[in-house]
């Protein structure tokens, strides 16, 4: 019996430190966030439509990615997710604000705002701020946004999505690297922009200066050792 409740109570241990209190940064909204398991939350806010872990949980080693600073504070970011470091392991945290990230996660969901596009993951704001900064971590802001990357229907416009896939096992911040390099070269070359309202383009420059977008990223992303579908 001793042993048999000792085993539960090392369960009950193991769960309490899975499901530590969440650190709601920006605060959760429940009608968008689906729960998976108890690690876990569904992010469908826009219709991101992506699993993350769940504010609170600890993880026992350094995740793949990057150290930001916020004056004194340490995160570390990767794939859209940002931990902190918390005794001999990371706690899963909401993003601090005002801080830089040179790259995008994987995935996000473009939002208009006013003219201005703004870049949504895992309950996170992104403003492009030029490439000597990079990304900026904001504070979402006001209103609905006036258009987003998917269509009426809820489903990513095949039109402006690409599906990269690393041959030479890139890793994720690489490959998200090379992609945003590659889609400012394909910019430069085509003057026109996905994220932008109509591609920054005339309507009746918009379907021809998009091809020639998606060709240029394209040549530029599989010269770099990357299948593009």
């Amino acid at each position: 019996m001793n042993k048999l409740f000792g085993a539960f109570a090392a369960l009950g241990l193991a769960a309490l430190c899975v499901t530590a209190q969440a650190d709601d940064r920006h605060g959760r909204d429940t009608g968008h966030a689906i729960a998976h398991r108890v690690d876990q939350y569904y992010d469908q806010r826009y219709h991101h439509d992506h699993y993350y872990p769940s504010r609170g949980v600890i993880v026992r080693s350094a995740p793949v990615g990057r150290y930001v600073y916020r004056g004194r504070d340490r995160y570390f970011y990767s794939s859209g997710i940002w931990y902190r470091p918390r005794g001999p392991g990371f706690v899963v945290v909401g993003s601090p604000l005002g801080v830089f990230v040179p790259v995008l996660p994987h995935f996000y969901a473009t939002l208009w705002f006013g003219g201005t596009p703004y870049y949504y993951a895992n309950e996170t704001y992104y403003v492009y701020r030029g490439p000597a900064r990079g990304y900026e971590t904001v504070e979402p802001p006001p209103g609905d946004p006036s258009r987003t990357s998917n269509d009426d229907s809820g489903n990513a416009s095949p039109a402006d999505e690409v599906f990269v896939y690393p041959k030479s096992g890139q890793s994720e911040e690489q490959t998200s690297k090379d992609r945003f390099e590659c889609h400012e070269w394909a910019r430069r070359e085509t003057h026109f922009d996905p994220t932008e309202t109509g591609g920054g383009v005339r309507d009746d420059e918009r379907e021809s200066a998009r091809s020639s977008y998606f060709r240029a990223m394209t040549a530029c992303l599989e010269g770099r050792g990357y299948s593009v579908k």
